[in-house]
């Protein structure tokens, strides 16, 4: 069958690439996701999008344009605080930088403009998927209904639903957690901390914990308050059960000592603080291929955040897979697909592991300075 039924589990940058990238070429695709619509939550914060990654996936599914519009390459600026609020790191040259800052929901949208509006199933609860005997999977569905592909493609995230089929491994926590927050409009009412903050992504470090901010569209700042705690720390502190006020006065305690203008970056925000526990899959992971299903992104390959690679290679994977897609005996070509997925992720994978252990210890402030000192030496000698 040179045109098989193809379903994607997932609607994030990974699984939307794909179905991009076949739609154009008259493929029978469909996208299911759980979300009721693209506004059923916020989206997150920036990407950084890599030319030799993310943008190339992107100038296969024929978005290079449209991703310029949206891409700011003035937000690549990068810098290193200690708790007392001292500048330890300044990186302002993005003139010759390549990894502009996207805001995720600015990416996701951009892609579903891409795609006819047929093709994405909003609303659609997938539990599992099952072997069908004569070649193929059938995708289940919470309402008990089920639909039959020649492949179904896991690109549902951390806890794919999927990947139980392919692989027994599960994902584990790395015992971090990230609480996100964010400032509305920082450039006007508080542009003591937007000037801090500066025009990119900024650490503060100490203590084995972290306060994060980074520039986002339209004068938004995002951040993360990072925390080496046990996985069920939040609900075990009632923080799940507090008002806003009170979770953002705890969160400030738990930084005791810090500078008055970092904590500043807590007091100002609004809206619910959203507890997100970091988990990975060891690096290297892979499994034995079976015909009529595969993974890509998180489902395949989750790691920590710190390497920036997670989205990059998702939409990497979706490229690919697409291609492999196309060709005439495609169940060889994804056979091939999964290998040379799973080989790319490696390395990242082990380094954001390392990463976010060495960050969240009590040197990260120096781990961190010596790696921004190395990055630094790379782009001066790319630009010699």
């Amino acid at each position: 069958m040179n045109n098989p039924k193809i379903g994607i589990v997932g609607a994030g940058p990974g699984g939307l690439v794909a179905a991009r990238i076949l739609s154009l070429q008259g493929k029978d695709v469909t996208v299911f996701e759980r979300e009721s619509s693209f506004s059923d939550r916020t989206q997150g914060g920036s990407l950084d999008i890599h030319a030799d990654a993310g943008q190339i996936a992107l100038s296969k599914a024929g978005l290079m344009d449209e991703f310029q519009k949206i891409a700011r390459y003035a937000d690549q600026e990068a810098r290193l605080y200690n708790k007392q609020g001292k500048l330890m790191h300044i990186d302002t040259n993005v003139a010759n930088k390549d990894r502009p800052e996207t805001d995720r929901g600015h990416l996701r949208g951009l892609l579903l403009k891409s795609l006819p509006v047929e093709i994405v199933r909003w609303g659609t609860h997938v539990i599992g998927v099952t072997p069908l005997p004569d070649r193929g999977c059938a995708v289940n569905f919470a309402d008990g209904t089920s639909e039959q592909f020649d492949l179904i493609v896991g690109a549902d995230g951390t806890w794919s639903r999927v990947r139980p089929l392919l692989s027994d491994v599960t994902p584990k926590y790395t015992g971090v957690l990230i609480i996100e927050f964010g400032i509305d409009n920082v450039d006007e009412r508080y542009p003591d901390t937007a000037e801090m903050a500066g025009r990119g992504l900024t650490f503060a470090l100490g203590d084995s914990k972290a306060l994060v901010a980074h520039r986002d569209a339209n004068a938004h700042l995002g951040g993360y308050i990072g925390l080496r705690v046990e996985e069920n720390w939040f609900q075990a502190n009632w923080l799940d059960k507090l008002d806003d006020a009170a979770v953002r006065e705890f969160m400030c305690k738990q930084f005791a000592g810090w500078s008055d203008d970092l904590l500043l970056w807590i007091r100002r925000s609004e809206g619910k603080l959203v507890p997100r526990g970091i988990y990975e899959l060891p690096a290297g992971h892979q499994w034995e291929h079976r015909e009529g299903v595969t993974l890509l992104g998180d489902a395949a390959h989750v790691m920590s955040p710190f390497g920036g690679d997670g989205a990059n290679l998702a939409m990497m994977d979706g490229a690919d897979l697409a291609e492999a897609l196309l060709q005439s005996d495609w169940r060889a070509a994804v056979a091939m697909f999964e290998h040379t997925m799973c080989a790319r992720a490696e390395i990242p994978a082990r380094g954001a592991g390392q990463a976010i252990q060495e960050v969240f210890s009590p040197r990260g402030l120096e781990h961190s300075l010596q790696w921004a000192h190395i990055v630094e030496g790379h782009h001066a000698a790319n630009q010699e």
